[in-house]
């Protein structure tokens, strides 16, 4: 009985998916066939008279053919899992020039306005994706949307022939009533793989969106790099370095005072003696923060335990192994870890956090915990979104789920072998 009830809930699933599909794939070919009607009523010898309806079917087809696009990728994903990314040319900056026009990548336009208007148009008619599109609108119909047709066909079939009062109509009516309950719930699969053939990226297309992130990374990594040796320098410069000037000055003038005014000379030693102690605390900080030792001694969760003492809220961290990564990557998380214990306490006001590091075989998968007031957002140009960059280097991703109220999770997995 509980496989029945199953069985006639897949069928009434698969029905409505099927359903959907096949509106979906059929709107493009309802314009033309719309506009072939319009055709069919104007004609009255004029050869002239499809100009119009052919320009409309034009105008609706695309106009429609990325909206089809986009609604197919969502019902994939939705309904399968299977995500297929949209591969669409991304716009470049609008900026001002010294002259005062705007520059959008193409041409240069005297208001922002139209210098935006015509990088869209320009950034869409020149995407080699519309042509992936359009070619998806003609074929979808003829494949996905024929096998989708079946289960609505079915039941069409089987309301026209049950209205007749001869037996071999109602026999007809029970084998069509037949057919689309035993092929509703496979029908509508039919469409992933013709969205995942048709409207994934080509080969050329992925090339240059790998190409355009690794140089978006590299920049980033760049800009990183100079931005801590900046910090570095000022920290040196600040803080040991003013240390160590005073202490050179403090001995000169012991030097001096060491036969007319010993009394007075050893307690600048004393003092020249605090400051070089000060001086090699600060080196050791800065060094610490550069690289932790035991991060380099210990490795990555011994590490994290360490910070997790040292942390102003009470983390647990619990970690199924006990491994090596390369020095890059722990590094990597690490801080990435350090970060987010640190954004928990000082943003979002949390008391605990739980970070749990583990193995799944293709790489380190961290995940941290905390039970402070969410809304955390990945933000452009925000605190999380340069952590998820400097993980984007090392092919890694940092997924967070933080709803108002909390609580937040933040996930980062960074492919890679254990040493």
């Amino acid at each position: 009985m509980r496989q029945l009830v199953s069985w006639v809930a897949s069928a009434c699933v698969g029905f409505v998916r099927a359903c959907v599909v096949l509106v979906v794939s059929m709107l493009v070919p309802a314009v033309w066939a719309a506009a072939a009607g319009l055709w069919i009523w104007w004609w009255g010898g004029n050869p002239w008279a499809g100009i119009a309806p052919l320009v409309w079917a034009c105008i609706g087809t695309f106009a429609l053919t990325r909206p089809v696009c986009w609604m197919v990728r969502a019902l994939v994903a939705k309904w399968t899992g299977t995500v297929i990314p949209a591969g669409y040319r991304q716009a470049p900056p609008v900026t001002q020039m010294a002259t005062g026009y705007w520059w959008n990548g193409y041409s240069y336009e005297r208001s922002r306005r139209d210098a935006l208007m015509d990088q869209r148009l320009r950034t869409r008619w020149r995407d080699p994706a519309i042509w992936r599109d359009l070619r998806f609108t003609a074929i979808a119909p003829i494949t996905a949307g024929v096998i989708c047709a079946i289960p609505p066909a079915g039941v069409a079939a089987a309301v026209l022939e049950f209205s007749q009062s001869a037996l071999p109509g109602r026999l007809a009516g029970v084998l069509g009533l037949v057919v689309a309950i035993a092929s509703a719930p496979y029908c509508w699969r039919s469409v992933e793989p013709v969205a995942v053939r048709f409207l994934g990226a080509s080969s050329a297309m992925a090339l240059a969106e790998r190409v355009d992130e690794l140089t978006a990374q590299r920049a980033d990594t760049t800009v990183a790099q100079a931005a801590e040796i900046r910090r570095i320098e000022r920290d040196l410069h600040d803080g040991a370095q003013a240390r160590l000037v005073a202490l050179g000055l403090s001995l000169a003038t012991a030097e001096k005072l060491m036969e007319t005014n010993p009394a007075q000379a050893k307690a600048l030693m004393r003092d020249a003696r605090v400051g070089a102690a000060t001086s090699l605390t600060e080196l050791r900080d800065l060094v610490r923060g550069i690289s932790p030792p035991v991060l380099n001694e210990r490795g990555l969760v011994d590490a994290v335990r360490a910070l997790a003492m040292d942390s102003p809220l009470e983390a647990d961290v619990s970690a199924d192994v006990q491994l090596r990564l390369d020095p890059p990557i722990e590094s990597a998380v690490y801080f990435g870890v350090a970060e987010l214990v640190t954004n928990a306490a000082k943003h979002a006001y949390a008391t605990r956090a739980r970070i749990s590091i583990a193995w799944d075989e293709t790489g380190i998968v961290v995940d941290v915990e905390d039970n402070g007031r969410g809304g955390a957002t990945v933000r452009a140009g925000g605190g999380l979104d340069g952590l998820r960059r400097r993980l984007a280097v090392f092919d890694g991703t940092l997924a967070v789920t933080s709803p108002a109220g909390g609580p937040t999770r933040v996930r980062i997995v960074v492919p890679c072998e254990s040493l």
